[in-house]
This record gives C-alpha cells, structure tokens and sequence, in this order.
C-alpha cells in the first residue's frame, strides 16, 4: 500500500470496512474486529492509529507474528489475512492487517470457552442478535431456510393434484402412496414437509411455496409484488400494485393414457398475464398474424425476463420478510430478490457462470418443471445475451447485504 492511499483512508475514517486500533489491544478484540468485517464484505485493521485518526504509530516488538497468532487463535474458521507496515515520512509507521470477505460465514470468535458471531453496524463491531445469525448461517450454506417449518401449514394447505403429479411425472414413484400418513412418510422424505417436536408434521418452506394452494397465508414473503410507474422512479401513485399469490408449479392433470393435460398455471405464469396487459412493458400490433389475432411485442425479451424472474424466486433468502419485487418504469425493469448472494458469490463470478444455489430443493424442483437452466448458467448464457441484443445494452446488477437486483433496459 502507498503511503498516499492510507493517508487518505486514514482521512476518510472509520467504516464499515475500516477499523483504527492501537497495537497495544488484547488478542481477542483484534480478532473481534476481525469476525465482523468478515462476516460482512471484509476490510482491513490499521494498527498504530488511534480512534480520532491520529497516528501514534506501532509500538509492538515483532507485530506480525502477534498479528497471526492471535487471528489464528481466536476466528473460526481459519481466515488468512494480508500484513503489511507502512512507513510515513515522519518515521512512524502503521501496520494494514486486510482481508476479504469471508467464504465460510459465520465466522465467530473463540474466547473463554465461547464462540461468539459478530458483525459489523456502520463503524462499530456488535454482537448478531438471532435473525442476523440466521441470515449468516444461510448466506454460508449452513442452514437451509427453504426446509424451515412453516407454523400451521399441515398437509392439507398443500395442493393433492400437484403433489401426485409431481411423485408420479418426477419423484420416480410407480405409485402413490396408499394414505394420508404414507403420503405425510413421503411429503417428510422429499424435504416439502417438516417435523416439529411434540406436533404434527408441517410444511416446511419449500413445500408451501412449490405446491400450497395459497402460500402467503401461511408465509407472507410468499408470492411476488408487481408495480408499475409511469416514470423512471418510484411515485405516490402506481399504474397497478398487486401482490400475487400462488405455488410456484403448474397443475397438470394425468388422463388414463399417461398423457398429462394442464390444469392451472403456476405463480410465474400468473405474472406474465398481468404483465400482457401493460402497456410499458408489452403491446399489441397494428398487423393481424396468421391466427387473425394482433402480433404481440415485448420490450423486454421473455426468455431473459422469465430467468430472471426464476432466480429470483429460486435463489431469494427465505430469512428475509419481503417478497421477490418486480417493478417496470418507462425505461428498465426490475426484479429485486431478498437477500445478499449466496456465500462468497458475486456479481462477476454470477456473470462468469459460477453457480451456488442457495434453495437447492426448490431449484431442483424447478429444474424438473423445466423453469430452470439444466446447466445453471442462464444469467451469462440467457439474460446477458439476449438483452445486449434486444436493447443494445447489457443489463445492471447489484447486490448488496439486502438484495440483488437485476435491471433490464426497455428496448
């Protein structure tokens, strides 16, 4: 690091990513800092500066090996930082403990026969209450929210027709299940309903949102929200503003021959209807087709517009009270899903075609009904290509520890 550069950060503060310490804490508060920035995005110590931005410079005989020894001993898991010491003109010098995001969240601090999960609130290092943890357990792949219970979803807030499809069409089953406690058996082994200790079985997440006959009446953050604005932002009055509700997979019927005849779109079906009869976001033709029915355009291409609304629903993080968004504005379209990236993911690994489901029963799920990319690459091979083409610019991304969104340009 240049001197220049960490004059400069030095001048900027303290932040979520920075820290000022003096060399002279106790192990166990260094790797405090530590656990939290590294349970968020990562940052850096900077030893020998204190709280107000003044440089007293280390004081430390042999500081790196202090430095290692006490991340080493007191973080879990094991996390590797970079150390190195500027010197300034005046001769003190200043030593840059730095490190990336974690990829094993929740990182925790190991001290006194305790290990403690801390995270990082603006400048400050504080304990995580318990939604915190949870969100970090399932943004490192430890908990999978998808097979939490759902409370008071019993069997029968599940859809029976969409259910034996599933078994006999996907599942593998030769037949269905000879009662409802055999059935309840094989809801428990497929991971779509739960057990709750001294209760009766209940749905867990994944079954309510793949086949419940209403699921926001059981889990609110259910569903899909739909706006639309005349403008290019937000204002007091939207064009529609509905909340849709509905399993995620179609309905299909089996007729005697084994052929199987639609009986009920799903959830994301139901929004491409609505979104038919809105102007910004498709319209008819002046010209008749071959049906005698007028031509309709998308503004936006479908393919790429359904995978983003697939990720969406597929990968959101369940810990979160807000349902998937979708917004349309005179000029782009919106599809903001609850909840940071998976893990280490990001942005440019996304793009690259790096995969980490966070749902991988709903995935799988979905995959079945063929919503999903066999390969899992429908971001670089689908959504990318297919706007550049259609608008003549790439589409935005953004994540951030509250949500991802994706921004298609109107073309």
């Amino acid at each position: 690091m240049l001197k220049t550069d960490l004059l400069e950060i030095i001048a900027n503060g303290e932040n979520s990513g920075v820290e000022f310490k003096r060399d002279d804490l106790r192990p166990e508060s260094l790797a405090r800092e530590v656990v939290a920035m590294a349970n968020l995005r990562g940052g850096m110590v900077l030893l020998g500066v204190e709280d107000d931005g003044s440089i007293s410079g280390i004081q430390r005989q042999d500081l790196e090996t202090w430095v290692m020894n006490s991340i080493f001993a007191h973080v879990y898991p094991m996390l590797l930082p970079f150390y190195e010491v500027v010197t300034l003109d005046d001769g003190n010098q200043v030593a840059v403990v730095s490190f990336t995001m974690g990829t094993s969240k929740p990182y925790v601090l190991r001290h006194n026969q305790r290990e403690d999960i801390y995270i990082r609130v603006g400048s400050t290092s504080r304990l995580a209450d318990r939604e915190a943890q949870a969100r970090l357990f399932a943004t490192g792949g430890l908990l999978h929210s998808e097979t939490l219970p759902v409370s008071g979803a019993s069997l029968d807030a599940l859809d029976r027709e969409r259910l034996k499809d599933y078994l006999l069409t996907y599942a593998g089953d030769q037949e269905l299940p000879l009662n409802e406690e055999a059935l309840i058996e094989r809801m428990l082994g497929l991971g779509f309903m739960t057990k709750v200790e001294g209760r009766e079985p209940v749905s867990s997440i994944a079954g309510i949102v793949l086949f419940g006959r209403t699921p926001r009446r059981f889990l609110r953050q259910a569903g899909i929200r739909w706006m639309v604005f005349d403008g290019e932002d937000k204002t007091y009055q939207a064009l529609d503003d509905t909340e849709l509700d509905g399993p995620l997979v179609a309905s299909f019927i089996r007729q005697k021959n084994g052929s199987r005849e639609l009986l009920e779109r799903g959830l994301i079906e139901e929004l491409f209807d609505r979104m038919q009869g809105q102007p910004l976001v498709s319209s008819e033709g002046e010209d008749l087709g071959d049906g005698l029915r007028r031509e309709r355009t998308w503004h936006y291409p479908p393919d790429a517009l359904r995978e983003a609304l697939v990720n969406a629903l597929a990968h959101r993080d369940w810990t979160r009270p807000l349902e998937v968004e979708v917004v349309a504005y005179s000029n782009r379209l919106e599809v903001i899903s609850p909840g940071a990236l998976q893990n280490s993911m990001t942005v440019e690994k996304m793009l690259a075609g790096q995969r980490s489901p966070r749902n991988p029963l709903i995935v799988n799920v979905l995959r079945d009904y063929g919503y999903v990319d066999a390969r899992g690459m429908g971001v670089r091979n689908k959504i990318v290509p297919l706007v550049r083409a259609a608008a003549g610019v790439a589409p935005q991304f953004d994540a951030t520890e509250d949500h991802v969104v994706v921004s298609l340009p109107r073309s």
